[in-house]
Order: structure tokens, then sequence, then C-alpha cells
């Protein structure tokens, strides 16, 4: 998984660890959806609260301090009684709770819960002993045996931005001069590649003035099902018009998006799935599944539109009616998108929510 590029939003200063107020544990060394997300949200934090991440592989920019600091944690800063503990996956709970209960270090715990599924008796136990639960969508919350803040994850709408010019964006990019809708990501069927493909194969030829991108890469374990989506693209005759480009690096990805009319996000299950807000944020409008978090972040009929997970009928219908928009319709829908993600997802309303819950957390205990 390449590793996302966290924008400068603050000085990856020092830490005074004397000052800090909260600690972020990372504790997987390899980087993932969860890591990301705290990379990016972390320093945007950092503007109202003293904050640092800890464990390995933590990207240069993201304050953060070594395990050797925690020895000087038993007296907490004199603004604060306890710091809080802000844990994300349950080996982190663990670690907070044994320092808080057993070492008797000053520290309020929260957990940030991502997951959307009924939890372990171990994991119900462990979300038990902490002071403040937050979920990343109201689907998280409704699995939790206890009340949460609901908090989604936001975008960066400084890096995230529509282009000035979409046909510079394509030719640059080296992509035909055609309308495209784009979909992101690992090809594999629990994405839904496959429906999307096969949505595109039944709308493109009553549109020829659109194309199709699928960018991203396939694992040596989905090697066959990707062959067999560009079998059926070559089979339809449309080879040149649905594109396989390949993985490109994160930092790239903005342009891509920005080279799109539609996005596509056709996953038969996601934990979250941030790819519609960044699509959004480039104004382009979305036509997603009703899974994740998906029904959360697309206003319906505004942003984009909702279909049934792997239902290939509804798709093509939905991506086929984008398609005979006017061009008006069609930027009115992309200006509400873009003006959608300033007012309710940006990374900065994030960073703020999740402060306020450390405030609340703070509060609650005295």
């Amino acid at each position: 998984m390449p590793r996302e590029e966290t924008p400068a939003a603050t000085s990856p200063a020092a830490v005074d660890v004397a000052r800090l107020e909260v600690v972020a544990p990372n504790f997987k060394r390899r980087l993932s959806g969860v890591t990301a997300t705290l990379e990016r949200v972390l320093p945007f934090q950092a503007r109202e609260v003293h904050i640092a991440a800890l464990g390995p592989g933590l990207a240069q920019e993201v304050p953060h301090i070594g395990y050797a600091d925690l020895l000087r944690f038993w007296r907490a800063p004199a603004r604060r009684r306890a710091r809080i503990w802000h844990a994300r996956r349950n080996v982190e709970m663990l670690a907070g709770v044994l320092l808080r209960d057993v070492l008797r270090m000053r520290l309020l715990l929260v957990f940030t819960s991502a997951s959307q599924r009924w939890h372990t008796r171990w994991t119900r136990f462990l979300i038990g002993r902490m002071d403040g639960v937050i979920s990343t969508s109201e689907k998280t919350a409704s699995y939790l045996e206890r009340p949460s803040s609901v908090i989604h994850h936001g975008i960066d709408i400084a890096q995230f931005v529509p282009p000035a010019d979409k046909a510079a964006v394509r030719a640059g990019l080296g992509l035909p001069a055609l309308k495209l809708v784009g979909c992101f990501g690992r090809i594999r069927a629990q994405k839904g590649t496959d429906v999307f493909v096969d949505a595109l194969i039944r709308t493109l030829p009553d549109h020829p003035g659109w194309g199709g991108v699928v960018l991203g890469r396939a694992t040596a374990a989905h090697k066959d099902f990707f062959a067999e989506q560009k079998a059926k693209v070559e089979k339809a005759g449309l080879a040149d018009r649905i594109l396989f480009p390949g993985e490109v690096a994160t930092s790239q990805t903005p342009a891509w998006y920005g080279a799109l009319d539609l996005y596509v996000a056709p996953q038969r299950w996601e934990g979250f799935g941030v790819t519609p807000l960044e699509a959004m944020a480039c104004g382009v409008p979305v036509v997603a599944t009703t899974v994740g978090a998906f029904d959360e972040l697309v206003i319906e009929g505004e942003t984009g539109n909702l279909v049934p997970p792997g239902d290939v009928d509804a798709m093509a219908q939905a991506v086929g009616a984008f398609m005979a928009l006017d061009e008006a319709d069609r930027a009115a829908k992309a200006e509400t998108a873009r003006r959608h993600i300033e007012m309710t997802h940006s990374i900065e309303i994030e960073a703020q929510k999740i402060n306020a819950v450390y405030e609340a957390v703070w509060a609650a205990k005295g």
C-alpha cells in the first residue's frame, strides 16, 4: 500500500513531551488504512492541542514521540489532570488500560471504532474500559453497546480541488479526449470492479463521447479476475474506451480525479471508503453502492446516486442517466459535490470534532 503523503498542516518540529496532552499510539509497523487516516488528521489536530503519535514507521512530518518518552508520563502537565491516550486498535486499547490501571499512569482513554460488525467479548471488554468512544460512521456506531461520537473521515480540500482545465488534465495524463467515468482502488471482486466494467459495457455504446478508467492494480491472488475484466472489455470492442492504466502514486491521484466527470464506488463491502469524498472534493459527482459509509457521504440526487451492491442493472441505469444530462446539469452537480465536502467533510472539520471529544472527556473527568 503506497504511503499517503500528509500535507504540511503544521510544522513537524520536535515534540515538547512535557507539554504533551494527547498520545495517538500506532503499533502496526506496516502501513494500513488506519495508519494513513491517523497520519492525515494528526497534523491538523496539532493546531489546537499538543498531540503526538507513538509507534514505528510513521511519516516524518507527523509529530511523534518514542517509547522512551513514556517514562516521562507519570506526571501530567499542569493544565491537565491526565493525558488522552487515543487508540484505534485492540492492542492499543490494551496498552492504554495497562498503563492507566496497572502502572497508574494519569491517562484518559479514547477509542475510534471503524468496524462494521459485532465485536468479540474481548473487544467489548476493552471498549467498556474507555472514557470516550468515536465511531467513523452511523453504521459503525450501531454495532457498539455504548454511546459514541460519530465523526466521518475528512479530506484535505487544499490538495483535492477541481481542476481549472479538465481537458488539459486529461491530455497531461495521456487520456483520450472523452468525458470519463472512473473507478479507483484494488482490482478484485470485493471492490466491485466487475460490476463497474459490466455497467460501462452496457452504457458506453449509447454514449460515444464517454469512456472509463479503472485505476489500480490486482495483487497476485486476483490476477485471473483482472484478466477476466480486460477480456470482457476486449470482446465488447471497448478496449480504446475502457482503460486500465495501472497503479499511480498517492500524490498523483488528485489529478486523476480531476480528469473525471463521474466517479463510481462499486464496492460489495467497505469499512468506510474515502474515495467518494476525494472525488467530490475534486468536483466529481459519485455513483456509490450502499455499503460502508457511502450512504452517509453521498446526498442522493444532489452529489450523486446510491445503488445496491452487485447490481449491474442499477449501476448502469445511474451511470447512463448521468451521461444523458446536459452540460449545465452536470456542472451544477459538480459544484454541489465540491461545496458539500467544503461544508461537511474537510480534514479541518474532522480534526476539530476529534479534539472536541477530547475536551468533553477532560470535562467529564474533572
